[in-house]
């Protein structure tokens, strides 16, 4: 499909927004187009002379562009920070656009707000934060590659990737890995990747794996080899796995990737999908679990499917863990769709380059995907702010040694689960519902 979509469309009465209520600082607020993209700036009366530029999560396959606000915005205005959020000019899980339309309407910052009658100068620091699909293009924003390769490019001081596509094409990986688990588990196993029948197929892998087509509460005794599959996959044992995976919307939404071709729905014109490496670990005797290792059909790429490209980015920009300024990462660890094991592969890439003290990570005791509380990005954003202007490098969670992520009391640290005014009651709720830590 690469690249065949035109009928996207700025939502232009979407665009205007209110200011925050329940506070006293003054901002102007704009909206409109840049570059056939949608966007929305904020700037406080008492700017402090640095630009967040905020990424939105995936937007879906239709047609709308819209723009999102950060959660952590009143913490943003109430402390100086001006902000910045594109809408893109393409949905789909289109990173290399979402990249490009970022990095311009930083660059048309200072343009728009002299179209708007306010001079300011050019910011004296830039940051790029994100959630979900939004990390991964903070996340990619900042790479050397990106550097060098994007036709917009911008460089950044600092970075706050949430919930974030940390490991580019290996979240799809998962994807792949997860559904050829299930069917062999069924004893309905592909017998090539990508398959043709997931369709037919899905209900009767269902039952055999819950006993049900619609709650993933419990799990049959093959349904138990599969669940300990996702957990090793997903970040290994730990704390709040079990919610997680019982999440049914979240599951739902994981289980709706399978069946594809592996070209993430045509930003690849070429299979991406890799399980060559890919271990599958449950409890069962060593026999058992050598010959399903050995005999479970895998996702191959094509070898060029994501290659570097003369005319910009990568369709899939990567993650390559190759930066220099300070960055720190939030995630939940429950998050089936997203799973932890996002930040694992983030950090070996990153010490592989030798850039591991640029990296800072916190876990979240939350059981879905970027449900973190306000708090708990604002303290992120701060970590990660005070750490550029201070140089004072903040504390963070070992996302690697197994026995501390196994721990029970792992994320405990960061989580802050009282909500604030701009919390969801649905969030805080579900808080209340999960294993406590005492001071949290």
């Amino acid at each position: 499909m690469q690249d065949t979509r035109t009928s996207f469309a700025v939502a232009t009465a979407s665009l205007p927004f209110a200011a925050m209520d329940g506070t006293t600082v003054q901002t102007d607020r704009w909206s409109g187009t840049n570059a056939g993209a949608g966007y929305r700036v904020e700037v406080p009366k008492n700017w402090n002379g640095i630009l967040v530029m905020y990424a939105h999560g995936y937007a879906g396959e239709g047609n709308a562009l819209t723009v999102s606000n950060p959660a952590f915005r009143r913490y943003l205005i109430e402390n100086g920070y001006a902000w910045a959020a594109s809408s893109y000019t393409k949905n789909f899980y289109d990173v290399r656009v979402g990249v490009e339309d970022t990095n311009a309407l930083a660059n048309a910052f200072v343009a728009i707000a002299a179209a708007n009658g306010r001079v300011l100068a050019e910011p004296a620091r830039t940051y790029v934060t994100g959630i979900s699909m939004g990390g991964h293009i903070a996340a990619a924003a900042i790479e050397d590659e990106a550097q060098q390769t994007a036709v917009h490019k911008r460089r950044y001081q600092g970075a706050l990737p949430m919930c974030a596509v940390l490991g580019d094409l290996s979240l799809y990986n998962y994807f792949g890995a997860y559904q050829l688990a299930a069917q062999k588990l069924a004893g309905v196993p592909a017998i090539a990747a990508p398959t043709t029948d997931w369709a037919a197929l899905a209900p009767r892998v269902r039952d055999a794996m819950f006993g049900s087509q619609t709650s993933f509460a419990s799990v049959t005794p093959q349904g138990q080899k599969l669940k300990d599959i996702v957990m090793n996959l997903a970040g290994g044992p730990r704390p709040i796995f079990d919610q997680g995976f019982a999440n049914a919307p979240l599951q739902n939404t994981v289980w709706g990737t399978f069946g594809r071709d592996g070209t993430l729905n045509g930003i690849l014109n070429k299979q991406g999908i890799d399980t060559t490496g890919t271990v599958y670990r449950f409890n069962a005797s060593a026999a058992e679990v050598t010959d399903f290792n050995a005999t479970i059909v895998k996702w191959v790429p094509a070898p060029d499917a994501n290659r570097l490209r003369t005319d910009g980015l990568r369709w899939v920009p990567r993650v390559n863990g190759q930066f220099r300024i300070p960055v720190v990462t939030l995630h939940t660890l429950g998050d089936m769709y997203v799973p932890f094991h996002m930040e694992q592969v983030y950090r070996d890439r990153v010490e592989a380059n030798g850039n591991g003290q640029w990296l800072v990570q916190r876990a979240v005791r939350a059981p879905s995907h970027c449900d973190f509380t306000v708090a708990e990005q604002s303290e992120a954003f701060k970590a990660m702010a005070d750490w550029v202007e201070k140089g004072t490098k903040p504390a963070g969670d070992d996302v690697k040694t197994p026995a501390t992520v196994a721990d029970a009391r792992y994320g405990c640290t960061y989580t802050r689960n009282a909500g604030g005014r701009d919390d969801s009651a649905a969030t805080v709720a579900t808080r209340a519902t999960l294993p406590g830590c005492s001071g949290s």
